[in-house]
């Protein structure tokens, strides 16, 4: 269902830099974050981008922070930002 989404959208995004091949925006961008998911069917399909995610995007020149990354990638769940370096540790 969720993984579906990643296939029906032309918002997809592309790596090493993780901004949407359509719009160019930090991916998952405001286009994709507006197509209606459920939460919990979305949760296992960005969690496998994620790690992923923070190694591509950590330690680049004015890239964002493994949390940052987190938050991105998770906007969906309401993450202070303890609990989104905590993920990014077990993640890294």
């Amino acid at each position: 269902m969720a993984a579906g989404v990643l296939t029906a959208t032309a918002h997809v995004g592309h790596r090493p830099a993780w901004d949407c091949g359509r719009c160019g925006e930090p991916w998952p961008c405001p286009a994709f974050r507006a197509i209606r998911v459920d939460s919990a069917a979305l949760l296992p399909v960005m969690s496998s981008l994620l790690g992923g995610a923070i190694r591509d995007l950590r330690g680049r020149p004015e890239g964002p922070e493994p949390p940052e990354i987190v938050r991105r990638f998770l906007w969906f769940l309401p993450l202070t930002g303890e609990e989104a370096r905590a993920v990014a540790r077990r993640l890294r």
